[in-house]
């Protein structure tokens, strides 16, 4: 969990903050948050999903918050919820943005390393988890490393009646 303030610095000309100063700051969050789940060096290896629902105005309170949804062998999938506290002293909590992430664990030569498996307790964390091998599917398929007809899970989503 990160807490950020949008200083001037950060704003576009409309006072509201830059997407690339928002990008940064998940990023950071979500690598710290893969590092802490397997106690290695990881590597940003991509930016699946960004979400800009909300504009963010200059002096706003950000919140940011990580977490691994899975693990594969190498890789972790991050999970990053963006909020912004209700300035009127309401004390209210806004989900303003999201992003999913991809981290690899590398040892000291950059080689990638084997990561600890996830064990998803809550509802959410369940369905991020289930979520996250159909995701994998999609994007192996996309970079034509995965034949469509391999991927399990999505054809389970879209054809559900097959085994």
């Amino acid at each position: 969990m990160m807490t950020e303030i949008v200083l001037p610095n950060d704003t576009n000309n409309l006072h509201n903050l830059f997407g690339g100063q928002l990008l940064s700051w998940m990023d950071r969050c979500a690598a710290i948050s893969a590092n802490r789940h397997c106690h290695r060096q990881v590597v940003t290896a991509s930016v699946n999903h960004v979400s800009f629902n909300h504009a963010i105005e200059q002096g706003s309170i950000v919140t940011l918050e990580a977490k691994v949804s899975r693990s594969f062998n190498s890789s972790m999938e991050v999970f990053v919820d963006v909020f912004i506290e209700d300035q009127r002293g309401t004390n209210k909590r806004i989900h303003s943005n999201e992003a999913i992430y991809t981290f690899v664990a590398v040892d000291q030569l950059g080689n990638p390393i084997q990561v600890p498996p996830i064990e998803p307790e809550t509802d959410l964390e369940k369905q991020r988890y289930a979520g996250a091998l159909r995701r994998k599917q999609l994007a192996l398929i996309l970079a034509g490393k995965m034949k469509p007809e391999d991927a399990t899970e999505l054809k389970r989503l879209f054809f559900p009646e097959e085994k």
